[in-house]
């Protein structure tokens, strides 16, 4: 059974699953990884989700804000081995759930063009591309995205 549960960057659980994920990053993101891993520091993150399943930390979502009316999605991450069972789905829409909760109206998001699972999954949960933003303007190796909660 799948458990879903809201937390902060401090939590242990998180914590483990970002040095996972920045593990797979530093392979795809290649000679880029150090100028991305400088924006994914956790500590800013107060809006963290965790999934469990059999009470094992499979998989977790944060975000951050970005203005007043957008959140920016951050440190999504699933397990290989729990891949292809729903859970960043469960987790992508319980973060929206929780920005519409706060006010928010829209989410945004970078993923990594070489990140061909995470594009194709965003396009799915109707995320459009957009203009690439911020840090991110000029890095011909980012793909930006956004979806209207309301």
């Amino acid at each position: 059974m799948i458990k879903i549960i809201r937390t902060d960057s401090k939590n242990e659980d998180f914590i483990q699953l970002v040095k996972e994920l920045d593990s797979y990053l530093k392979i795809t993101d290649g000679d880029e990884h150090d100028f991305y891993n400088q924006f994914n520091g956790i500590d800013v993150l107060d809006n963290v989700i965790i999934a469990y399943l059999n009470n094992k930390p499979i998989g977790c979502g944060a975000f951050k804000e970005l203005d007043s009316s957008s959140i920016e999605v951050k440190r999504m991450y699933t397990k290989p081995i729990a891949r292809e069972k729903g859970i960043a789905t469960k987790i992508l829409k319980t973060l929206e759930i929780w920005a519409l909760e706060l006010k928010y109206s829209s989410c945004v998001l970078e993923t990594g063009i070489r990140q061909e699972e995470a594009v194709q999954f965003y396009k799915k949960k109707n995320y459009t591309i957009i203009p690439n933003y911020g840090q991110y303007k000029n890095m011909n190796n980012s793909l930006c995205f956004e979806k209207k909660l309301i």
